[in-house]
């Protein structure tokens, strides 16, 4: 057995490239991350102990749109330091006029779970959460897997 020390990277592949490039290319800088890589169909962001890339799909899915419960990616979520981080990306989500699921709120999941949910242009879920403390970890506390996840 090893214990992993995080997850390397998750790359997004999307449709309406143009859109979306935008969108990755405000938000991910906004969450800390910084450019590491800008091609014609590809942008790679890294920081925080997290690494994301956004590529454009095939030709043959250019009209495809996420979805959610399809086989693959459910959603993507990011670690925030604060509730009021999740405050900051809610008041930025609402200038770039994202689509928000939900604003900030309480949930199951850990205790203090604090949440916002978006989507990018084409749909793809983004969560940008806070637990404090040892989260599931904290005596008593456990994972809630019935929770909504939207």
């Amino acid at each position: 057995m090893i214990e992993v020390n995080g997850m390397a990277h998750v790359i997004l592949t999307v449709s309406d490239w143009d859109r979306c490039r935008s969108f990755y290319e405000a938000l991910l800088p906004f969450l800390g991350l910084k450019q590491a890589f800008s091609g014609e169909d590809m942008i790679y962001y890294v920081g925080g102990r997290t690494a994301l890339g956004v590529s454009r799909c095939d030709d043959a899915h250019a009209q495809d749109r996420f979805v959610q419960n399809s086989v693959g990616l459910h959603h993507l979520s990011f670690r925030a330091r604060s509730r009021e981080d999740v405050d900051q990306v809610y008041a930025f989500l609402q200038d770039q006029h994202a689509t928000v699921v939900h604003p900030p709120e309480e949930g199951p999941w850990a205790p203090g779970y604090y949440s916002v949910l978006f989507e990018d242009p084409v749909g793809t879920r983004l969560e940008v959460n806070y637990v404090p403390g040892k989260g599931i970890f904290a005596d008593g506390a456990g994972f809630n897997p019935a929770g909504d996840y939207h």
